[in-house]
Parts: C-alpha cells; structure tokens; sequence
C-alpha cells in the first residue's frame, strides 16, 4: 500500500479564482501527489502526496514557478540572505578605499601611493557607485532567471526581493559617503611634530590655523585630503568638518599658507580660505586685554595711593 503524507501550505500572491485552479492543475499533475485543495480565503493548500515520489520541496518550487511565494523559514532566510548580498556588493567596490585608509593610519606609504590617484579621480565614487548597482542587477537577473520570473510582471511579483537588494545596495554606499569615510578622515597617523601637550599655543612654540574649504565631490574624499595635508613637515594636526572643511593647524617656523595651498591635491580639488589665524598673536592680544583690565599695570585695583606708588614698586 503506497504511503500517504499530508501538509498545509502558506501560499502568498493569490487574488482570484484564476489561481487556485492554476495552483490546483499543476500541483495535482506532479507524479506522486494524490490530491491538491486550495483555500483562497485563508491563503492555504492542503496536500497529499507519496513521499517516496516527490517531496515538500519538489511541490513548493512548483508553487513558486508559477509565481507565488511560501510563507516558511526558507523565505526569511532567502529575504536575509538577499540583505547580505547587498551590502557585500556596497562593500566590494570600496575595497581600494578601505586600504587607502588603512595605509594612511597605519603609515604604509605603498598602500596610499597605489589608490592615491584613483582617489585623485573626481568621478571615483560615481563609478563606485555604478559598479555596486551592476552587481545588485546582475544578481537580480540571476535570480529571476533561476525562478522563471525574468520579465517585467516577474520584477513586480519579487518586487520585495529587488528592493532589499538596491536598497541594502545603495544604503552601505552612502554609509560609506556620508559617515565612515568622514569619521576616518579625522583618524590617521600624525607626523612627528616634537610639540606635545601645554607646549602648543605658547612662546616659541605657538602654532598657527586655516580653514580650508576643498572642491570635493563628496565627503568621501576627505581621507584623501586629510592624508595629503599631513604629508607637509610642519603640520600639525587635521580636523576634516563635513561637507567640505578642513582645519589644520601648523607650525609658522616649519610651513607656511602658501606651501599648504600649493598641495598638488588643490590643483584638482580647489582649496579656498575660509579663515586664518596665529595663536602667537592671540595671545598676545588677550595679555594686552589683561593689562588694561588691571588699571594699566598698577598690581592693586587701579587705585596706587597717595603716595604715587604701590607695594610692588610700580610708579607713575
């Protein structure tokens, strides 16, 4: 006596009379299935079949073939793995990008050279994102092709499957834009300066700032920037602030203005000061604001006596 096993069926995509008697005509033609019952209502199946001859799987593809999905874990481990997908086609193009910053916070001077002039490419990150789109496309093609769906009623049924994929797709790229390679811009490491701690800002060692505002593209050339600033002898520190500016702080007896804005980066990314000053001369204008808030160099409360003179031997 053959054997006889039953299984109920989640079935997604059904609207009308139409597809139950398309679901119950193939099902019910497979080798091994004894009886097939749609339930429009409840968006069910009830089958019999014979094990032996066919499985659940066999008879769920051949639902899925005709352009319905099922509802089980397998879906939310496809919709899972079609996340990942995307985001691995948004991480793959920036490869370049990521060992172009690693070399420059590591120091590795042969990484920076071999991505520096694709970096120095002002439509770099336009390709990157075209690449990233080719491959989220190229495997949604595969992927409606493996299931009969590749036609325009086929991209409408899997229109949640398209959407997680460009979705995760374009969503890492702009993480990568907007965020990462902004908040690496401002991590790489420093030249050797020999000035440490309270010694910046003060007497012989007093620095001076511009504010550069750079012509890149997106923020995702601020590593670039970043790295090439600190390649000057002299420069201090770089604060990349998003969209587009740079802080850096230099030391006036090793560098000047002009050798920063000479840069050979700023001849494809234009630098434009936004603001410029020394500390020497800022604070020499807060001691001058001191002074005359004491009276004008009486120690006391601007008030010397009677006698003309002060305790601490000041005269007038």
């Amino acid at each position: 006596m053959a054997e006889t096993k039953q299984e109920i069926i989640k079935i997604r995509g059904m609207r009308c009379k139409s597809c139950v008697e398309k679901i119950e005509s193939k099902i019910s033609s497979l080798e091994g299935v004894n009886s097939i019952k749609v339930n429009l209502a409840e968006d069910k199946a009830e089958i019999k079949f014979d094990p032996n001859k066919i499985n659940l799987n066999e008879i769920k593809t051949e639902i899925k073939k005709l352009g319905y999905s099922i509802e089980d874990g397998e879906d939310k481990e496809n919709r899972k793995k079609t996340f990942l997908q995307g985001i691995a086609y948004g991480i793959i193009p920036h490869i370049g990008c990521i060992a172009f910053i690693i070399g420059s916070v590591l120091g590795v001077t042969v990484l920076m050279q071999f991505f520096k002039p694709l970096l120095m490419n002002r439509y770099f990150f336009h390709i990157l994102i075209l690449i990233s789109l080719l491959f989220a496309t190229l495997s949604s093609l595969l992927y409606l092709r493996k299931n009969s769906l590749l036609s325009l009623a086929g991209a409408k049924k899997k229109w949640k499957y398209l959407t997680t994929m460009y979705g995760s797709t374009i969503g890492i790229n702009l993480l990568f834009f907007m965020v990462i390679f902004p908040l690496l811009a401002n991590v790489s490491a420093s030249p050797n300066t020999g000035i440490t701690g309270a010694a910046i800002g003060t007497g012989e060692n007093a620095l001076s700032s511009l504010k550069l505002s750079v012509d890149i593209p997106c923020p995702g050339h601020a590593p670039l920037i970043s790295s090439e600033l600190k390649t000057i002898e002299g420069v201090i520190d770089v604060k990349f602030d998003f969209p587009n500016n740079f802080n850096v702080k230099y030391d006036p007896k090793k560098t000047s203005k002009q050798e920063i804005l000479s840069l050979e980066v700023f001849k494809t990314y234009k630098a434009n000061v936004l603001d410029e000053s020394s500390v020497q001369q800022d604070t020499q204008t807060n001691n001058q604001q001191t002074s005359q808030s004491t009276g004008g160099g009486c120690c006391g409360s601007g008030s010397c006596g009677g006698s003309g003179g002060c305790g601490c031997g000041y005269k007038r």
